[in-house]
């Protein structure tokens, strides 16, 4: 018998952009076989802590801000102390994106704040296993990956551009795989 496994997406988004950055994570991750996947907005999440216990994987996201999360998911972290307390997301699988106006935006210290959030819970991060997309004359904008990540999934999204526009098509795409990676890893650890 096949292993379903859950995935639950937690995220904030201040003006819309992470929250498409978070869709198409979803999309990756009900993209595979056997997993199922749903969006909690952070805010909800902190108040509802124990929807998150039946999932095999939980997928941080956050925009950064101030070079690392925003106040609504480092709220989250916050009130998910009494789970910590008793360990009850150990060895859940999971990974993390981010979004940002610059390109670098201190968005790896985002990454990094999640990913120790993670290790705290005992959880086993999964990073993003694509090399960099726009690093070389070979490279370019449309590239997975462009923004160079291996945390987890980065993004982009200018400033004076709405959701409906940014994040670009490139960094979609490479939110699509990486949900798509963490299903295909939560159902390895799973069996």
């Amino acid at each position: 018998m096949v292993k379903q496994v859950s995935i639950i997406v937690v995220y904030h988004s201040g003006y819309g952009h992470t929250k498409v950055q978070a869709e198409s994570i979803l999309e990756g991750a009900q993209s595979v076989d056997n997993a199922n996947a749903k969006l909690l907005d952070a805010d909800y999440a902190a108040a509802n802590l124990e929807e998150l216990a039946s999932a095999d994987a939980i997928i941080f996201g956050s925009p950064t801000y101030m070079g690392t999360v925003s106040a609504p998911f480092k709220a989250f972290m916050d009130a998910s102390s009494s789970i910590w307390m008793e360990q009850g997301w150990t060895d859940k699988i999971a990974g993390g994106f981010t979004n940002s106006a610059s390109q670098s935006g201190d968005k790896t210290g985002t990454l990094q704040t999640m990913s120790v959030f993670a290790a705290q819970h005992g959880m086993v991060w999964v990073g993003l296993d694509l090399p960099p997309g726009n690093n070389s004359t070979a490279g370019s904008e449309e590239a997975l990956n462009r923004m160079g990540a291996s945390m987890g999934a980065m993004a982009q999204s200018l400033a004076d551009v709405g959701a409906e526009v940014n994040p670009p098509e490139s960094d979609r795409k490479t939110a699509h795989y990486y949900g798509a990676r963490i299903s295909k890893a939560a159902l390895r650890w799973a069996k």
